[in-house]
């Protein structure tokens, strides 16, 4: 099923209207931005959803992936520690900081928060794909190669890790 984005969006605008207070409707409005890529305007109702109840990490979580995607990798990572500091057992947090960080070109401390998220969460999938692609930044390609087969046994249809492996075993010959 299609998701009507701009309907949501026109939704929740009027929401905000009638309670400018409506933490929910700024958080839920910056989601649906987000979808249709408009992240100059899912960040600022993110900003405003912060502002509004500084203690939700999924604020932090959605407004960090949003500067992910704007290329904005230090303000990405300051939003996911932000979420960490208000739930030191956010997986999610960890792993969105782990991959920004590699972004960055810091494998080894990207490493450490993906190890986090997978000490949280031992069936997070994308983290041990993450952690494989921050262990080929380092080379590490036998290490790497464990970290796809472990996120394609757990999601054998993982398509990214599937490619991934593929792309770590043609480096290796």
């Amino acid at each position: 099923a299609l998701k009507d984005e701009a309907g949501a969006i026109a939704d929740y605008t009027k929401a905000i209207e009638l309670n400018p207070q409506y933490q929910f409707g700024y958080y839920n409005r910056g989601n649906a931005e987000q979808n249709l890529k408009d992240y100059t305007n899912a960040i600022t109702d993110y900003d405003k959803a912060a502002e509004l109840n500084p203690q939700d990490t999924a604020v932090y979580l959605n407004r960090g992936n949003t500067k992910y995607r704007l290329n904005d990798y230090t303000g990405a990572i300051a939003d996911f520690n932000k979420a960490i500091e208000l739930n030191p057992r956010y997986d999610k947090a960890y792993a969105s900081r782990g991959v920004a960080k590699g972004r960055l070109n810091d494998y080894s401390d990207a490493i450490i928060d993906l190890n986090k998220a997978i000490e949280i969460n031992p069936r997070y999938a994308e983290a041990y794909n993450d952690r494989g692609v921050a262990k080929r930044g380092l080379k590490d390609y036998d290490s790497a190669i464990a970290d796809f087969d472990k996120a394609i046994e757990i999601n054998p249809n993982y398509t990214k890790a599937i490619a991934s492996r593929a792309e770590v075993q043609a480096l290796k010959k």
